[in-house]
């Protein structure tokens, strides 16, 4: 993927999400999911008790008060005033803050203090495998020694899953989707392995430990 095409790629997810807004949601309610996403739910509070959280796009908001529950200050930032307005909506700690930061660059959080904890639901899976190790040392430089991390994401299961339509060069998977106006887009969906996912975090991560649930992964570490 060269840069033009990894550009069209970003672009063209901003543009999905922003029109997925309103229905994003729906997919937290699939039956077959409930057990893996309660047990989620209750877990997420743990790791950022007391910490100063920044969450990568935290679109509409689901796990932010989950996570926030206990925190000291939590950052819930997102580039898509659609899906954030849904978010900023919702019940949450008083800990929650919010602002536009493009997740990519982290352009957006100048002025910001050093954070001790970030957290990402759903968000590892559309960066680019060429851009992710990039990325992720990017994030590292927004934390502080001893921060922790927390990323979850899918898993790919056929019968609860939209298909994968096509693998590019570089090894990154596809899904065509259609919303519910009927327009259809192609998004960027990887599926990591837990070495895979591992073996990208860098040489600051340490005790990284991967959680296999039925639907989802959840992938923790801390820096030294």
């Amino acid at each position: 993927m060269n840069n033009t095409a990894g550009a069209e790629v970003v672009a063209g997810m901003a543009a999905y999400y922003a029109q997925r807004a309103a229905e994003y949601e729906r997919v937290y309610f699939k039956p077959e999911r409930q057990a893996d996403l309660r047990h989620m739910e209750a877990a997420l509070a743990a790791p950022f008790a007391g910490r100063h959280v920044l969450e990568i796009a935290c679109g509409t908001g689901w796990w932010t008060p989950h996570g926030a529950r206990d925190a000291a200050s939590w950052l819930a930032t997102d580039l898509n005033p659609e899906t954030m307005a849904i978010a900023q909506a919702k019940a949450l700690p008083a800990c929650v803050r919010f602002a536009t930061v493009d997740a990519y660059t982290l352009e957006g959080l100048e002025g910001e203090p050093t954070f001790d904890a970030a957290f990402a639901g759903f968000w590892w899976s559309h960066v680019p495998l060429q851009r992710l190790p990039g990325w992720l040392a990017l994030l590292h430089t927004r934390l502080a020694p001893g921060a922790r991390v927390v990323f979850m994401d899918n898993r790919f299961v056929p019968t609860s899953i939209t298909p994968l339509s096509r693998t590019d060069e570089a090894g990154n998977t596809y899904q065509q989707r259609t919303l519910s106006d009927g327009s259809t887009h192609e998004v960027l969906k990887n599926f990591p392995t837990a070495e895979m996912a591992i073996q990208h975090l860098g040489p600051r991560a340490r005790a990284a430990h991967w959680t296999a649930h039925t639907h989802y992964w959840v992938l923790s570490y801390e820096l030294d």
